[in-house]
C-alpha cells in the first residue's frame, strides 16, 4: 500500500501548508516531499526479491506467493516504528543542514543518527534487521540531500515532512496484513490484530481497496485544486468502460487478502483505458487550461485511469453484494 501511504500524507501535508498560508507551488513541494518519505517504510519489501530469485519458476500466483512470503520476513518491521521515525527525521534535518552550510558537524550527526539505528536494528533483529533499516536510512537521508539540493525548504520543514510521513504511514497498514510493529525496538504491541472492515472476507478487501482509492483520489483532487485545474476537464469519457469489469465476476475468484493477486492485478489494469488517445478538447477547454499550471499529457491519461479503475470497483462491488 506505499502508494496509498504516500498519496495520503501528500494530500494531508499539502493541504495543511496551504492552509496556514503557504503559495501553492509550495504547498505541492511539501507535499510530495512528505508523500517521498511516507513511502520509504515499504523498502523493506526490497527482501522479496531474494524469494523471487530463489523460488522455482512456476505460475505467475506462484511468485507472487513467493515475493510475498519471503517479504513478509521483515516487512512491517524495523522501518515501520513511531519509535524510529524521529530519529530518521532529525537524521534528515541534518543531513539537508550539511548539504547547505557543507557543515561537517551536520554531517556527522546524521551519519551517527543512521548508524545507531542499524546498529540498535542488527542488535534487535540480526544482520537482516541491520540490513533492511541500512537500505531505509539510505533512502530516507537520499530524499532529505534531493530536497536540500532541489528545492529552498528549511531543514526544519524537511524535518516535519519526514516526520509526519513516516509517522502517518504504519496507521494505513492496520487494514491488510499484520499490524506493523509500531514500537520497535520495544518489545511492546499497539495493535494485536488488523482492523477487520467487514466479517466477509471478500468484502474487507473491496472495502480496503476502496479505502486506497479514495486516498488516490485526495491526492488528485488537492492536486487539482492546487494547480486550478477542473476534474471535468482532466477525466476522459471513456473512464465509463470500467464498468464492464462487474462481468469479471464470472470468472476470477472472489477475491480475500489471501487470494488477492487475480482480482487486483486485473483491475488494475482497467487504467490502461486512460493511455489510448483521448477525445480532442475544445478551444475553449484550451484556453482555460492556458491560465492553469502546466501538468504532463500523462496526469490526464492517468487520472482517466484511475476514474476507469474506481468506476470498475463500484461495479464490481455492487453485482458481488447483490447478484
Amino acid at each position: 500500500m506505499f502508494i496509498g501511504h504516500a498519496l495520503l500524507a501528500f494530500a494531508v501535508a499539502a493541504t495543511v501548508t496551504v492552509s496556514v498560508g503557504w503559495s501553492r507551488e509550495r504547498a505541492l513541494t511539501v507535499g510530495i516531499l512528505a508523500g517521498l518519505f511516507a513511502a520509504a517504510p515499504d523498502v523493506d519489501i526490497a527482501y522479496a526479491l531474494v524469494g523471487v530469485a530463489t523460488a522455482s519458476v512456476g505460475s505467475a500466483l506462484a511468485l507472487a506467493g513467493a515475493f510475498w512470503e519471503t517479504g513478509n520476513l521483515v516487512h512491517r518491521v524495523v522501518t515501520h516504528s513511531l519509535v524510529v521515525a524521529p530519529v530518521v527525521a532529525l537524521a534528515a534535518a541534518l543531513a539537508v543542514d550539511s548539504v547547505r552550510r557543507a557543515s561537517r558537524a551536520s554531517r556527522a550527526g546524521a551519519f551517527l543518527a543512521a548508524s545507531s539505528l542499524v546498529v540498535v536494528a542488527g542488535a534487535e533483529s540480526g544482520a537482516l534487521g541491520a540490513a533492511v533499516m541500512g537500505l531505509f536510512c539510505v533512502v530516507s537521508l537520499g530524499i532529505a540531500v534531493a530536497a536540500a539540493r532541489r528545492t529552498d525548504l528549511s531543514a526544519r520543514t524537511v524535518a516535519a515532512a519526514a516526520l509526519f510521513g513516516l509517522v502517518s504511514h504504519p496507521f494505513g497498514d492496520l487494514f491488510t496484513g499484520e499490524p506493523p510493529a509500531m514500537l520497535y525496538p520495544f518489545d511492546v504491541t499497539l495493535f494485536v490484530e488488523r482492523v477487520t472492515l467487514h466479517s466477509d472476507p471478500t468484502v474487507h478487501l473491496l472495502s480496503a481497496f476502496g479505502l486506497e482509492l479514495a486516498t488516490v483520489w485526495a491526492a488528485v483532487l488537492v492536486t487539482l485544486w492546487l494547480t486550478r485545474r477542473s476534474l471535468r476537464t482532466t477525466v476522459d469519457p471513456r473512464a465509463a468502460l470500467g464498468v464492464g469489469y462487474a462481468a469479471s465476476l464470472l470468472v476470477i475468484p472472489a477475491p480475500t487478502l489471501d487470494l488477492s493477486y487475480p482480482f487486483v492485478f486485473t483491475v488494475l489494469a482497467v487504467g490502461a483505458v486512460g493511455v489510448t488517445p483521448r477525445f480532442s478538447q475544445s478551444a475553449k477547454t484550451r484556453r482555460r487550461l492556458r491560465h492553469s499550471f502546466e501538468l504532463p499529457d500523462w496526469w490526464s491519461a492517468g487520472v482517466t485511469g484511475l476514474a476507469a479503475v474506481t468506476l470498475a470497483w463500484v461495479a464490481y462491488s455492487v453485482v458481488y453484494l447483490f447478484a
